[in-house]
């Protein structure tokens, strides 16, 4: 019983937290208008009328940007807490630590540098 009412916090919070989460969708569900017409199912291109087929095919060079910049931003992620931990006195291991991190991070990216991931090759439209 003791258990149940330690938790019981937690789980206003995940209900609240749902209740939250649900709540944008149902009310965008009954106020927005439900009207067909012919540019429903168009591209919408900020304003600008669409030319062509929206469907095509992106270089993997965008999604291997998009993956090192999640990565990046992780580690950024990460970095912040250590940093906040030397404001208080941290301890050397908590240094090499973070050494061996940056390093595997920079060896990372010299070999995404050496396989030429950074060089974005452009398509000559013709």
């Amino acid at each position: 019983m003791q258990t149940l009412q330690e938790f019981f916090h937690v789980a206003v919070f995940a209900v609240v937290a749902v209740i939250f989460t649900i709540s944008p969708i149902i009310i965008a569900y009954l106020l927005a208008p439900r009207t067909v017409g012919k540019k429903t199912f168009v591209t919408y291109e900020c304003g600008i009328e669409p030319f062509g087929n929206a469907w095509i095919r992106y270089s993997v060079h965008y999604y291997i940007y998009a993956l090192i910049f999640i990565a990046f931003d992780v580690d950024v992620l990460y970095l912040f807490p250590i940093a906040l931990s030397y404001t208080k006195g941290g301890n050397a291991f908590e240094f090499y630590s973070l050494i061996v991190f940056v390093l595997i991070l920079a060896l990372a990216v010299i070999y995404a540098w050496g396989k030429g991931v950074f060089t974005w090759k452009r398509k000559i439209l013709s």
